[in-house]
């Protein structure tokens, strides 16, 4: 069964995006069958991988909206390992169009029910706010990582969210948990950024990856050139940061299974 990882904050500017792209292609170069879901109006995890609006017969939109099958909207990245399941700016719509919708929370999560076992991850890029489609994202996800931007007013509305996140637990989703807080534009000259990363290991402790996200130009010119920055340029420290936070996510869960499987035995 894949691991569904929603990457969520509802502050914009964190690196949602950014970290979606090139999480999933990381995870497909590491060997890992990777589905992204552009669960973004904006669907710049859909243009960030070179796809454009033409190119889809059919969108996460309808999936949600006209229970159209998952399967049949899911398309090739040209990148071995990695599907998309895109997005295009109709996908503001679906908030409203979803309300009157029965179990309206669950649309997502029953969505992928049929393609879910197909993969090891799936990755769902959510929108900056806290609406009907981030609360199906979060809904329909085993855990959820918090990129968190390297400056002053990086806590600004985590609180919110983790609020958002209890209520989703408590009502929707009894299993849903933080995979980790992950430290995004980091620059280590800048004392503030230092600050930043040692507040956030102080309120959250092992909840925060190891890996930083470094403030890399690679990874800002990549999407402009339709690519992951692993494919871009898979030699740059941008692209080394997001290999080594594969690798750690998968050195978790693997950690994790071996312990549940010792656990049965005993």
């Amino acid at each position: 069964m894949g691991k569904i990882i929603a990457i969520a904050n509802q502050k914009g500017g964190v690196g949602k995006t950014t970290t979606s792209i090139n999480l999933s292609a990381a995870l497909a170069a590491c060997g890992q069958h990777v589905l992204l879901i552009d669960a973004d109006p904006q669907a710049n995890a859909t243009s960030g991988l070179g796809i454009e609006a033409k190119d889809m017969s059919s969108t996460i939109y309808e999936c949600l909206v006209d229970d159209y099958p998952v399967q049949s909207a899911i398309i090739d990245t040209g990148i071995d390992g990695l599907k998309l399941l895109g997005s295009r700016i109709d996908l503001v719509g679906a908030e409203l169009e979803l309300v009157e919708k029965q179990g309206r929370e669950r649309v997502m999560t029953n969505a992928l029910q049929e393609v879910k076992d197909d993969y090891d991850y799936i990755i769902i890029d959510c929108s900056p706010s806290l609406g009907l489609i981030t609360v199906n994202a979060l809904t329909a996800a085993n855990s959820v990582i918090i990129p968190v931007q390297a400056e002053y007013f990086a806590l600004e509305g985590i609180s919110k969210l983790l609020n958002t996140i209890r209520i989703i637990k408590a009502k929707l989703n009894a299993s849903l948990r933080i995979e980790g807080f992950l430290l995004t534009m980091y620059d280590a000259r800048l004392r503030l950024a230092n600050e930043i990363y040692e507040e956030l290991k102080g309120h959250f402790g092992n909840m925060v990856f190891n890996t930083v996200i470094p403030r890399n130009i690679r990874i800002s010119e990549a999407p402009s050139h339709g690519m992951p920055v692993t494919q871009y340029d898979p030699t740059c420290r941008g692209a080394t940061s997001h290999i080594q936070l594969a690798h750690e996510i998968i050195g978790r869960d693997k950690s994790s299974n071996k312990h549940a499987t010792t656990t049965k035995k005993q």
